[in-house]
């Protein structure tokens, strides 16, 4: 089984989380009542949507892990699954994010923001 398979059995299971396709069509998803929460596009990495404000909050400390990539102006961080460590940082993060999305919606964070692997393919297509 992959890190990235250990993880997504374990997100499931939480009581706010349920499978779902993923707005950008690629992979599996899991989201809460109110919004995408994870996109798994490969066996190795997941973007979790954090909202703009908390990854400002905590910027400097995910900028420290080196199991996280962050793009800049986008509302997801990825995080890269090597290990145990990183599955618990992982289950870190979603705990945060499904808090960050339990409280009011952030102004500044459009429902349909797109994940990391989306905008990594935008990029690229626009650098050709």
């Amino acid at each position: 089984m992959t890190t990235a398979s250990r993880a997504i059995t374990q997100l499931a299971s939480w009581p706010d989380l349920s499978e779902a396709p993923p707005s950008c069509g690629t992979g599996r998803a899991l989201r809460s009542p109110r919004a995408e929460i994870a996109h798994f596009h490969s066996d190795r990495s997941v973007d979790l949507h954090l909202t703009a404000r908390t990854i400002l909050r905590f910027q400097d400390d995910l900028k420290d892990s080196t199991a996280i990539r962050l793009v800049p102006g986008s509302h997801w961080v990825t995080i890269r699954l090597e290990s145990d460590s990183d599955i618990d940082l992982l289950m870190t993060l979603a705990s945060l994010a499904l808090q960050t999305h339990q409280r009011s919606p952030d102004p500044d964070d459009v429902p349909s923001a797109w994940c990391n692997d989306h905008r990594g393919r935008e990029i690229q297509l626009a650098m050709l």
